[in-house]
């Protein structure tokens, strides 16, 4: 094994919150699903309340009843790291500060969206939420959906406080993440299931995936083989894995997906809230036909 440092673990999921068939917040589906990723999937942490948490549609308390539940549910098994940053500075704060509360061992912290605020800004922000609580934070820098990237200079900045210790990487951008990796110290995961290989043969020291909550036992195979200098097997289960890719990061939305697999799998989940909509007839025989043909973790 290479001597790196990983604050959060290797392979972590960015875990999708479920629901019951009235749309309400599936408390014991929420703690069977986290115990399925730790316990069978082998995941060392689970990323809560982040998008593919439907973190827009949930609730201050509902936020905070998911994270109870995770956290009673794998106890010291697993990391749990709480999404707690919206394009409101304040109210991520307190969203941070709830988070710690329930439980939470660490914090996801994405660019304000939407409202596009100059580096300034963001640095503000993020350094707001950091000095609200005792908790490691990882910033999660994904520009298709934020807009604004995290630059260079505010990368450098950040790296100083002492609780930004690790960022998400969803910019697809391997050169400019190896660079501020470096002059930073920062520990990067890779946010893009598609580079997860890519990521780590760069330096990247794992992943918060989507993907993980059905082929995370692929991805921790691949990076012990990489990590046991057998690259050849690493890039064999890549492959092994693009079915897996293509059912969840193909036609249909990532949750949409992502919700219909577990069901597929008799697993908890349920149906979106709206504006997303469940998967339709298509859609699901287009995953369950490319989940069948994934190839063996071995």
């Amino acid at each position: 094994m290479r001597n790196v440092t990983r604050p959060f673990g290797r392979t972590l999921a960015a875990m999708i919150t479920p629901f019951t068939p009235s749309g309400e917040l599936d408390v014991q589906g929420a703690a069977e699903l986290a115990r399925y990723l730790v316990d069978e999937q082998g995941l060392d942490g689970l990323v809560l309340n982040g998008t593919t948490g439907e973190s827009p549609t949930t609730t201050d308390a509902e936020k905070t009843q998911l994270i109870e539940a995770v956290a009673e549910a794998v106890g010291d098994r697993a990391h749990i790291i709480a999404g707690a940053s919206t394009y409101d500075t304040r109210h991520s704060v307190h969203l941070a500060q709830d988070a710690e509360k329930a439980g939470a061992q660490g914090l996801l912290l994405v660019t304000p969206y939407y409202s596009r605020p100059p580096q300034e800004g963001i640095e503000a922000h993020f350094t707001s939420i950091a000095d609200a609580t005792d908790l490691p934070c990882m910033l999660y820098d994904i520009p298709p959906r934020s807009c604004v990237p995290i630059t260079d200079a505010s990368y450098q900045r950040l790296a100083e406080h002492p609780r930004i210790i690790a960022v998400k990487d969803a910019t697809a951008d391997l050169s400019s993440a190896q660079r501020v990796r470096v002059f930073t110290g920062l520990s990067f995961y890779c946010g893009v299931d598609a580079l997860n290989l890519a990521a780590y043969a760069t330096g990247q020291i794992g992943v918060v995936s989507v993907i993980a909550h059905l082929v995370g036992k692929h991805i921790n195979a691949m990076f012990d083989a990489y990590d046991d200098g057998d690259v050849e097997r690493a890039m064999a289960i890549n492959d092994a894995v693009l079915p897996a890719l293509r059912a969840l990061q193909g036609p249909a939305q990532g949750v949409i997906a992502v919700k219909a697999a577990l069901a597929q799998k008799g697993l908890p989940g349920g149906e979106p809230r709206l504006p997303l909509t469940p998967a339709d007839t298509v859609i699901n025989d287009f995953i369950a036909e490319n989940l069948a043909i994934v190839g063996e973790a071995r």
